[in-house]
């Protein structure tokens, strides 16, 4: 106790000396103190031994309120004391020396910068200077300049900028004061009319004298030389001086020289400082030429050849230094496409010029809770009744179920059950033939029908070829969709025709393009189909469609014999694997009635085929080490040994007349069809080719989405491809995810599927720049690698590659088609209308969803009007495929005559849009529309000319609220980019308050927790769905999404995005393995088992439910958050960084996953489960 009492009394007594001491040196300022001088020297004495013995006194008089500084500062200004300025000096280096830059700002904010500059200006008149004030007048300024943003232009005014440079060239050999000379001139060099100043008067020069070959003296001061050198350069000015005096080369012998001497990289840090020198000088034409005549790239490349690093060790740890500490990082790129969904994705999202009138909503209660504001008349909003019959239907002329439902009974117009693909459910290996048949003669005789259906002018051919008997093992998929397989067969030579009746029906939609004529011929590779009835010259009148070119290797003959051996006889695919939805010959109806920019008339042939998932699994890939290193170094050698460059363009979009190369070894690209993304393809060696993407429409960025064809391929060989102008500064090709590949060869040997191919894929930042325009007026950026190698498994193939399952707008209406079509009219209530028409013409659907009254008897039909609305919306980003998968399996299990499918239609009306932005998806965009925007920033103010699709989606949601009929839920379908898993964004004040730090304002506030029950059953019951992965936080920079629109302006408390990853899980039962269109439908499925689970917890028997139970439960994601600012939040990188990573940064704000129970993942509904009571499930639900 006497301890803690005395070094209290100690304390306060250095405070009140130190302030005694300073009211003292304050008087003398005044010039009321006899003897000033001496006076003032010795108490700055005092002052200067206190600072340098005990922090305290540095804080003091830094601390807010303090006087300290500017005593000190007046001091220092008024008097000519020699050793009390260099009293003051030495105080002034302690006190900014330590704690950061905060203490150095103080005294810029005092007018230090000023003081210092004016007594630098004073003290260079001595002849000869003050060597001692010197040295600390620029210690002090160097630790003073980075703070001040203006002191470039202060030193030039005051006349000190070329003090610092004279006394360098004075004091050449006197180190101790030239070092701090040089650490100024690197802080007077930032400033652009500086550097140039400085140029004219010798520092390049200069400079070059300081530095030179490897020596173990001085080398802090050829640090500080070579940094204050590759500052100045950055100046073409001075970059094109250096050039002229040959001072490149000599940058490289030197950068060799230490390389050669410092084997045990000790001076990491000077080679840096070279290298950077060697940047800035390349920055202009005449740096690169300079630096290329110097053989700079194999000098450079030849020094870059280290043996490849182990994972750990000191070694290791010496090359996988964080990037703060010596990583090269080019920082123009350190904050790029921060996903705010810039996901923060990312992707520009509001116009940095835009004047927010909220630009504290994360800070803000009041601006934060949610207020319904319609933002239109009543008047205005019943143009939205003619979208809900449903309300006003009497259903008197209906053919209605009464008590019991009927039993469903197949007809011709009418298919069996509609089976949602399970991703779990394993099939046996070989599945018996009468299994198979009373699949196709008994489960689903629709199915038959359609697929035993031929074209009227097509024809069998047998062609013989000979199959890779090691492509895949034997499987149940072997034997599927024979009658496409035929059909392909004759397709290779021919243009689709419709029908009269079909003509009539979809004459109006294409009555803009002219009409034409194409004469068919055979093309002149392979085995001609010799026996395809001619096709007439009459085409469809407006629009011609094509299948592309079709590889003839065929299939085998064996398996052709045995196919025609079974008179028709067809082996049927087991029925949960393909989905019935899907209809050839429909498809090519839908196409004609699509309307794209390019007017594409060709049809890519996995949408027209379309896809069944394959039976085995596809794990994600394990990287490489050294990869992205390897890759790199390959692209350094095209400058280096350009031997076998070819450096040729194979395919042109913007030539249209370019003629592809016949020669054998060279790839056929093509990407002329809907959904397709390639715009140039250059040839760079004989089996490597660069890629380049297309933009969005009307947009000068955006490059990611890719859809394209190959064909010429050979087998056994290694084919690269460099898609080389990717924006995003990181992907999940950097962790395992690879991209898709669909043969047309597979399909014909019965298994049209997508698969993930490639290997030695990595993404990394390459060496072509952006245009400023490009990058948002920003100068330095770079564009981004995807780079993979695949090996062909059929000559000349026909393959397509894709960034991601592609779901193209007409196979969105096949389905809704087919669904009409199949439906159960006297259970089912479906109804699809269309919203409005898109800038381009196409519509945009709007499906209604429910189930039939019993009757149409008074109580039925309040009892269906009254159901609760969902409104569920998708593929608002056209690069986000899987939004549509997950989507299809919503859409397939609501449609099926699952007991529990009917009884969420019984529960709920089901709104769907599931396509925001068909103009973007037809023309292959990645993100906008065909006005060039995000639409999922516009639902604030949408304009009903651009933006029609999401002015009419929120007129939706607003006349619901209008009439008092707010829906249940919300959700808006995406894809992440970045993350693993399934998760959700959703709303809540209370956690977006947490995040920003505004405790103190929201621990009272009383939010109903109901937010997070619909993520939480889903983390139960849908393997892929991650909690962890959730947030609920309300970002400004997200003000303008659907999500926070429609919570904020609508009022829908559970209103959502959920996101869906592009790559795989590294959770619960799909842990480690690549997501597949199953997993995204049973995704699908698996929401619409949620939300009847939903239902039975908001139902009025559970209504009274303690709010404990859908508690936070500590699971707020602030355990991995850094608070950043109030109006920002960072969240960890789900990602860890891999040794070999190479001048990029990998930013995310993605949140890190939270660990979940091993029984979570793994948790499936099942119909037991379905049948338990509210009571039960619930509490299965929260347990």
């Amino acid at each position: 106790m006497n301890k803690v009492k005395a070094s209290s009394e100690k304390s306060i007594s250095t405070s009140s000396r130190t302030m005694s001491l300073l009211s003292q040196l304050e008087k003398i300022n005044l010039g009321s103190v006899l003897g000033e001088a001496d006076n003032a020297r010795y108490i700055t004495s005092r002052i200067l031994h206190l600072v340098q013995s005990q922090e305290k006194t540095r804080k003091e008089m830094t601390s807010k309120g303090s006087t300290g500084i500017e005593i000190i500062l007046s001091t220092l200004e008024s008097t000519k004391d020699p050793q009390t300025i260099v009293n003051i000096l030495n105080i002034l280096i302690e006190v900014v020396s330590v704690g950061g830059g905060r203490r150095a700002s103080v005294l810029v904010t005092k007018g230090g910068t000023q003081i210092l500059l004016q007594l630098l200006l004073t003290a260079s008149r001595d002849t000869p200077p003050n060597e001692e004030l010197m040295v600390l007048l620029h210690t002090l300024l160097a630790k003073v300049g980075p703070k001040d943003k203006k002191i470039g232009m202060k030193a030039r005014i005051n006349g000190a900028l070329n003090i610092s440079l004279n006394l360098v060239k004075q004091n050449l050999q006197n180190h101790r004061l030239i070092l701090p000379c040089l650490q100024v001139l690197r802080v007077y060099s930032t400033n652009s009319v500086n550097a140039v100043s400085l140029g004219k008067n010798g520092v390049v020069e200069l400079l070059f004298k300081i530095i030179g070959p490897f020596s173990k003296k001085n080398t802090s001061l050829m640090k500080v030389a070579l940094d204050a050198l590759a500052g100045l350069l950055k100046s073409k000015t001075n970059a094109r001086r250096a050039v002229d005096r040959g001072y490149v080369q000599v940058l490289l012998m030197i950068y060799v020289d230490w390389h050669r001497h410092d084997s045990r990289h000790r001076y990491m840090l000077i080679r840096k400082g070279v290298l950077q020198c060697i940047k800035s000088v390349t920055n202009i034409k005449l740096g690169r030429k300079a630096f290329i005549d110097a053989n700079g790239m194999k000098i450079l490349y030849n020094t870059s050849q280290l043996p490849v690093i182990p994972a750990g060790g000191p070694v290791a740890q010496l090359y996988n230094l964080p990037p703060d500490v010596d990583d090269v990082v080019d920082e123009s790129d350190d904050n790029d496409d921060a996903e705010t969904e810039s996901e923060i994705e990312t992707e520009n999202d509001d116009d940095k010029d835009q004047q927010f009138k909220n630009d504290d909503i994360e800070t803000d209660i009041n601006k934060l809770k949610p207020r319904q504001e319609l933002g239109r008349s009543i008047e205005d909003l019943k143009m939205y009744e003619q979208f809900f019959p449903e309300l006003s239907e009497n259903f008197q002329d209906c053919d209605l179920v009464s008590k019991e439902p009927k039993p469903f009974v197949p007809d011709a117009n009418l298919s069996g059950p509609i089976v949602v693909p399970t991703a779990g459910e394993e099939h046996s290996a070989e599945p018996s033939q009468s299994r198979k048949e009373v699949a196709l003669k008994e489960s689903n005789p629709l199915l038959t029908e359609e697929y035993n259906r031929r074209p009227a002018f097509l024809e069998l051919s047998k062609i013989g070829s000979t199959r890779d008997s090691s492509l895949h093992q034997q499987n149940d998929q072997r034997d599927l969709l024979p009658s496409c397989q035929e059909i392909v067969k004759g397709l290779e030579r021919i243009s689709l025709q419709n029908s009269p009746k079909n003509d009539q029906y979809y004459g109006t939609g294409c009555g803009r393009k002219k009409e034409s004529k194409t004469n068919l011929t055979t093309p002149a590779y392979g085995k001609p189909c010799e026996h395809v009835s001619p096709c007439g010259s009459s085409l469809f009148e407006g629009s011609s469609v094509q299948l592309g070119k079709l590889c003839c290797t065929g299939v085998d003959s064996e398996e052709e014999d045995s196919r025609s051996n079974s008179s028709g006889e067809q082996v049927m695919l087991e029925v949960s694997d393909v989905s019935p939805v899907h209809d050839c010959d429909l498809y090519i109806e839908m196409v004609k009635t699509t309307k794209s920019i390019p007017e594409y008339s060709e049809v890519a042939y996995p949408d027209y085929f379309g896809h069944i998932p394959p039976s085995f699994k596809e794990p994600i890939l394990e990287r490489p080490y050294g990869v992205q290193r390897t890759k790199i170094s390959q692209d350094i050698e095209r400058l280096i040994h350009q031997n076998d460059i070819i450096d040729r363009v194979v395919y042109d979009l913007d030539n249209l007349s370019y003629v592809v190369p016949e020669e054998a070894d060279v790839l056929k690209f093509n990407s002329k069809f809907e959904s397709g993304n390639l715009r140039k393809v250059i040839q760079i060696r004989k089996n490597e080719y660069d890629l380049i993407l297309n933009s969005d429409i009307n947009s000068n960025h955006y490059h990611q989405w890719f859809y394209f064809e190959v064909s010429g391929m050979k087998t056994g060989i290694g084919y690269r491809f460099n898609i080389i102008n990717c924006e995003k500064s990181n992907s999940q090709f950097n962790y395992g995810m690879q991209p898709l590949m669909y043969s047309v060869q597979e399909a014909l040997n019965s298994r049209p599927c997508w698969t993930r191919v490639g290997t030695d894929i990595c993404y990394y930042k390459n060496h072509f720049s952006r245009s400023s325009v490009a990058a948002g007026g920003q100068k330095g950026k770079s564009y981004y690698t995807i780079t993979f190698t695949v090996i062909f498994q059929h000559k000349d193939d026909v393959c397509y590659f894709a960034y991601h399952y592609p779901y193209t707008y007409s196979t969105l209406k096949m389905h809704l088609q087919k669904l009409e079509s199949l439906h159960n009219p006297q259970q089912i209530y479906f109804r699809q209308d269309v919203l409005c028409e898109t800038l381009a013409g196409n519509s945009c659907p709007l499906v209604t969803i429910t189930a039939m009254p019993e009757s149409n008897y008074y109580e039925h039909i309040c009892h269906f009007r009254n159901r609760p609305y969902i409104f569920l919306s998708a593929r608002v980003h056209p690069g986000e495929t899987n939004a549509s998968w997950v989507m299809k399996g919503t859409l397939e299990y609501l449609m099926s005559n699952n007991p529990s499918a009917q009884s969420l239609r019984e529960s709920y009306i089901f709104k769907i849009i599931p396509m925001l932005n068909p103009d973007g998806v037809i023309n292959g965009n990645h993100r906008c529309s065909l006005s060039g925007e995000d639409l999922n920033r516009q639902w604030q103010n949408p304009n009903p000319d651009l933006h029609p699709t999401i002015y009419h989606a929120k007129g939706l949601l607003q006349y619901l609220a209008a009439i008092k009929r707010l829906p249940l839920v919300y959700c808006d379908y995406h894809g992440h980019s970045r993350k693993k898993n399934v998760f959700m964004y959703g709303c809540s004040i209370k956690e977006t308050m947490w995040h920003t730090n505004v405790n103190a304002a929201s621990c009272d506030l009383v939010e109903d927790p109901g937010y997070r029950a619909l993520p939480k059953i889903l983390s139960q019951t849908a393997p892929a769905f991650c909690m962890g992965s959730c947030s609920f936080v309300v970002e400004k920079s997200k003000e303008s999404t659907a999500r926070v629109v429609v919570w904020r302006e609508i009022g829908v408390l559970r209103s959502y995005t959920m996101e869906s990853t592009l790559c795989g899980c590294d959770q619960g039962k799909y842990k480690g393995l690549q997501i597949g269109t199953r997993e995204l439908e049973e995704m699908g499925a698996k929401f619409c088992v949620g939300l009847l689970r939903l239902k039975r917890m908001t139902s009025p028997v559970e209504h009274n439910l303690p709010s404990s139970l859908l508690d936070i439960e500590n699971e707020l994601i602030e355990s991995s958050c850094k608070v950043t600012s109030p109006t920002t939040y960072v969240l960890d990188e789900d990602e860890p960084r891999f040794l070999e990573e190479v001048d990029y940064s990998a930013e995310s704000n993605d949140d890190q996953d939270i660990e979940l129970p091993d029984n979570v993942g793994d948790y499936e509904a099942t119909n037991h489960e379905d049948g338990l009571s509210d009571s039960d499930s619930t509490r299965i639900l929260l347990s």
